[in-house]
């Protein structure tokens, strides 16, 4: 495991999440009230931006077309809804999250 220092937990509130590049990967991380979480931060439909997207509880909603991920697994919970129909979506990765002091420190693969 390879943990790398993402931000320092007072620059992201509960109830916020942010994009960030690390080692070339963009993710996502969400803190849930003390809780940290890191996804992919692209969706798998059409690689909408969930940084932009809305919180529900412990799940991320893609601003494109709706498509719902849940933070702590990356599983997607709902596909894309165009119109009446809505599709499936594959689920996105999520990577270990740890606090060591006061830095936010994400486990991404080599």
């Amino acid at each position: 495991m390879v943990f790398y220092k993402v931000v320092a937990v007072s620059e992201l509130p509960p109830n916020s999440m942010r994009a960030f590049t690390v080692q070339g990967k963009e993710i996502l991380v969400a803190n849930l009230g003390g809780k940290f979480f890191s996804i992919d931060n692209r969706c798998s439909h059409r690689k909408g931006d969930l940084s932009k997207g809305k919180l529900e509880g412990e799940v991320v909603i893609c601003p494109l077309h709706g498509s719902k991920f849940e933070l702590a697994s990356g599983k997607a919970i709902s596909g894309p809804k165009i119109g009446p129909v809505r599709g499936k979506t594959p689920d996105l990765k999520s990577y270990p999250v740890k606090v060591e002091g006061e830095s936010v420190m994400v486990d991404l693969p080599a």
